[in-house]
């Protein structure tokens, strides 16, 4: 039988010491996060319902719901994702697998990592000069396009990386057995980094749902009585209704401004939710 030397007992003695100091680490990242999130429900909760989410605003939005707002930020999100997720992911694919090592190329890759760290505001300048200048006045498409260019180079770069995960050998036996560059990157690299490229993406989505810089000059109005009818109207936003209702010195009850906050929280929480499903879903389908 093995009796514990002095030595020993300091080694086990320092682990828990080093155990004990995470978790405290952990803990003082996690508990203040619980706090803030319970105080927001303890607050919105005399707002919460079911025509809160639905209705329309009233009495210059002190009473009423928040759902022009809700349908604003979804149409604004799902139009930025369908311009940008192909144009990212392509770019990707030919970063990654076709485009050689060269000046060139290594310019494009520094000039996304760089774009991916600017402030929200200065893409909200471009859309400005840009977006509303094309469609003629501020509305949903110049918002989700700024949008875009916002979440452009993380879903780039995020790609990238998903990419790069898929071991070179799968390529090498595809191109072994004569398929082309093409039928390898669609049947063997993209299935098999598909969670990661959906988890970036998803990711995006609910960054730039909370987003309201962006969207304040381009697209998005303080109120509207009626929802959008095209692309090329302007509509409000939950971020953008938030930013609003918080800064009108007091004249909104406090419950709409924190239920407007518990919405917004809910739907990033449920778009970072779907990405934590799909990336379990599509690693179990995984063959490496």
């Amino acid at each position: 039988m093995f009796k514990e030397t002095p030595w020993v007992r300091r080694k086990f003695a320092v682990e828990r010491l080093v155990a004990s100091l995470f978790a405290l680490m952990a803990a003082a990242m996690i508990v203040p996060l619980l706090l803030v999130v319970a105080h927001l429900f303890w607050q919105a909760w005399p707002s919460l319902s079911w025509e809160f989410i639905s209705a329309f605003p009233r009495n210059n939005l002190k009473e009423g719901g928040i759902y022009p707002a809700i349908y604003g930020t979804f149409l604004m999100v799902a139009i930025s994702l369908a311009i940008t997720a192909p144009i990212g992911i392509l770019a990707a694919v030919y970063l990654n697998e076709y485009a050689r090592d060269s000046w060139f190329t290594r310019i494009v890759n520094l000039a996304v990592v760089n774009l991916a760290g600017v402030p929200s505001i200065v893409h909200a300048l471009f859309g400005v000069g840009a977006f509303v200048w094309i469609t003629g006045r501020p509305c949903i498409l110049a918002a989700s396009m700024t949008l875009g260019i916002m979440t452009l180079p993380v879903i780039i770069a995020s790609t990238k990386q998903s990419l790069a995960a898929v071991p070179m050998a799968f390529r090498e036996a595809c191109w072994n057995v004569g398929a082309s560059r093409w039928q390898t990157i669609r049947t063997i690299v993209l299935p098999n980094s598909i969670s990661g490229i959906l988890t970036g993406v998803i990711l995006q989505v609910s960054r730039a749902a909370g987003e309201t810089a962006p969207i304040l000059f381009t697209g998005a109005v303080f109120f509207r009585r009626e929802l959008p009818q095209s692309p090329l109207d302007q509509s409000m936003s939950l971020s953008m209704h938030l930013f609003s209702i918080a800064t009108q010195g007091g004249q909104v009850p406090l419950s709409i401004q924190y239920g407007t906050a518990v919405v917004l929280l809910g739907l990033v929480m449920a778009f970072n939710l779907g990405s934590i499903v799909l990336r379990i879903y599509f690693r179990t389908r995984k063959k490496w």
